[in-house]
Parts: structure tokens; C-alpha cells; sequence
């Protein structure tokens, strides 16, 4: 009586137990308005979303290029936009409250993007930005890890790592290309160009 265990994503897992968050955070805060709104529980997501988005985005670069060892976001900038198609401009949408949104639309070489930087305020100066942890941010942050997940998936060349998909979160009509029924259920694929 054996257990078999195969790998799986823990980048993925996280993501969907922050989009869990989110969803959840919908049912008192309608995602469609109130960008500004902020609180306790927008500010544990902001920040637990942005700290995965860094993770990631170490790991992606990781793979792009083994011999470099970023620890910044713009250090990051370098390697990503060397390595990626269309990542910058990548639209990510919330289709039950009509919301798109395109987190690195922002980011360059010198500048971080803002919510990241916002993120930055919050974690570092609560106690003066806490207002920078609102809706907008936080949405953008959970986009940006979304964005950053797909591509880290995409590097590993994993087939099921995007398992199950999303039930908030989707990409735009020009990086879908379909869905199809697997052997561990429904699977979205993705273009990256």
C-alpha cells in the first residue's frame, strides 16, 4: 500500500490560494469600482501577492539566464525583457467584473512599476502609506503574479502545471488560444508572443 508522488507546482497552488483570497475579498468589495478602497485584508493580499511575484520572478530568471543572481525588481527588468515576447504588454482580465488590467505595462529599465513601488511604501511604511494598499494595487499585484506564473510555467515546459485553471483570473483573447478536457480535468492553453 504505496503512496506515488509526483511533482508538482507550488508556484501555481499559491497563486490559486491568492486568487482564492481575492475572490472571497469580492463578495464585500465589488472589483468593477473602488480602486481606492484599502484595508487590513487588501493589504495582507497586496503583500503576500507582491512577495510571490518576487519569488517567481527570481525563478523565471533563473531559468533564463543561471548565471546571474538579480535580488532587485529592475535587475530583474533586464532579464525578462531580454527573454520574453510580449510580457510587459500581457493583459490580464477578471471577465465577472469586466476589469483588465496590464500590471508590467510600466516597468522599465529605471522604474519599477507602480504598484510595486506602492508595495515597497506598505511594507516598509505602513504606518505612513497604508492608503497604498488599496484595490487598484492589490489587483495588479495578483495580475502580475498571474503573468509571471504563466511564464515561469511556460520556461518549465510543464504540461499540467496549470492545474486546476483559474476561476477569477484570465488572460486576454490574444494570448488564449483554447481550452481542452485532460486527463485531470480542463486545461487552458496560452500564447506568449
Amino acid at each position: 500500500m504505496g503512496i506515488q508522488r509526483n511533482a508538482t507546482s507550488l508556484n501555481w497552488s499559491y497563486f490559486l490560494a491568492l486568487e482564492s483570497d481575492l475572490e472571497r475579498l469580492s463578495r464585500f468589495v465589488d472589483l468593477s469600482a473602488n480602486e481606492d478602497t484599502f484595508s487590513l485584508e487588501i493589504a495582507r493580499l497586496f503583500l503576500a501577492c507582491s512577495s510571490e511575484v518576487e519569488v517567481t520572478l527570481k525563478q523565471l530568471c533563473a531559468i533564463y539566464q543561471p548565471e546571474n543572481q538579480p535580488n532587485r525588481i529592475n535587475e530583474y527588468f533586464e532579464i525578462i525583457s531580454a527573454n520574453t515576447e510580449d510580457f510587459i504588454n500581457f493583459e490580464v482580465t477578471i471577465p465577472k467584473f469586466g476589469v483588465t488590467l496590464t500590471p508590467w505595462s510600466d516597468w522599465t529599465a529605471d522604474l519599477s512599476p507602480l504598484w510595486w513601488r506602492a508595495h515597497n511604501k506598505v511594507k516598509h511604511e505602513r504606518h505612513e502609506h497604508f492608503e497604498k494598499a488599496n484595490l487598484k494595487h492589490c489587483l495588479n499585484a495578483i495580475a502580475a503574479l498571474y503573468v509571471t506564473t504563466l511564464y515561469l510555467s511556460s520556461a518549465r515546459n510543464v504540461q499540467d502545471d496549470e492545474l486546476p485553471i483559474p476561476t477569477l483570473l484570465s488572460v486576454s483573447d490574444h494570448h488564449f488560444i483554447g481550452s481542452y478536457m485532460g486527463r485531470f480535468g480542463a486545461h487552458n492553453a496560452y500564447q506568449f508572443s
